[in-house]
């Protein structure tokens, strides 16, 4: 995806890339900024198109901002970069694997901090239903009648630290077990060292116990740490309810949630 810088408005025309906006408090740190520049691409995919105008930082800040606030796009403060530029790295990010890579960088960085190895061997699935707003299309979403939720489901898989392993969206009507399939598959892809998962008794079925197997990862009835990532999760707002249009954008605005959290982790920075 082309990303398009866009130049500040006339009605900022005293404001310059350099500019030293307000500070939020979304807003990295210079520690936590520290943390995550370096997974960042520095140049344009085949550095072709304009020189960037605007510093990766403010970017970063202005997405975490949309993230942990819950505001739309539109409505970013003027101190940031126009939403048109923070919107177009956020979706080149989500689709050229940058945010993705990212998030596991830093995933491995926390896990070896804690003394643990980098990557797991162990894993924890569980569901979460969210009502959808009007963005979201009737296509990608249903009728969760356990929950009583009209929205999307997000199915995530988590390690024993309940950091996220990966993410799948589903319209909320998908039952718990058939969307267990995705979800193992793509942890299996991740994270290849996985052999064991737990979960809760709405994902003892036959069919699961027969994907499981042939991905060679044991599924055991139990579940304990998922409930404290969701509530990480949740602690920003645009995840609260499913705002996006595309459900990758959805998956996105939660390894965001994610990254914040272990940016500040590595960073030593206590949670805001």
């Amino acid at each position: 995806m082309t990303i398009k810088e866009t130049e500040p408005a006339r009605a900022h025309s005293t404001r310059s890339p350099g500019w030293q906006a307000r500070r939020y408090p979304s807003d990295l740190t210079d520690p936590q900024w520290q943390v995550i520049a370096g997974y960042l691409p520095r140049y344009r995919r085949g550095g072709r198109g304009r020189p960037r105008i605007w510093p990766l930082r403010q970017i970063v800040d202005a997405i975490l901002y949309v993230d942990r606030t819950g505001c739309p796009w539109r409505y970013l403060p003027a101190s940031f970069p126009p939403w048109q530029t923070v919107y177009g790295y956020f979706a080149a990010w989500r689709d050229d694997g940058t945010l993705a890579r990212l998030h596991g960088e830093l995933r491995a960085a926390v896990r070896a901090a804690a003394g643990r190895d980098a990557q797991p061997t162990a894993a924890v699935i569980d569901s979460q239903s969210v009502r959808a707003a009007d963005t979201v299309p009737k296509a990608t979403r249903g009728w969760d009648a356990a929950k009583k939720v009209n929205g999307r489901k997000r199915h995530i898989a988590v390690d024993a630290t309940g950091l996220l392993l990966d993410v799948v969206i589903t319209a909320a009507s998908v039952q718990d077990r058939d969307a267990a399939r995705p979800l193992l598959w793509n942890l299996r892809r991740a994270c290849p060292r996985v052999r064991l998962a737990w979960a809760d008794s709405g994902y003892q079925a036959h069919r699961l116990t027969a994907w499981a197997t042939a991905l060679r990862i044991t599924v055991l009835p139990r579940r304990w740490v998922v409930e404290r990532t969701f509530a990480w999760i949740s602690k920003h707002r645009r995840t609260v309810r499913d705002y996006e249009t595309l459900p990758a954008s959805h998956e996105a605005m939660i390894l965001w949630a994610m990254t914040a959290l272990m940016t500040r982790r590595l960073a030593r920075q206590p949670p805001q």
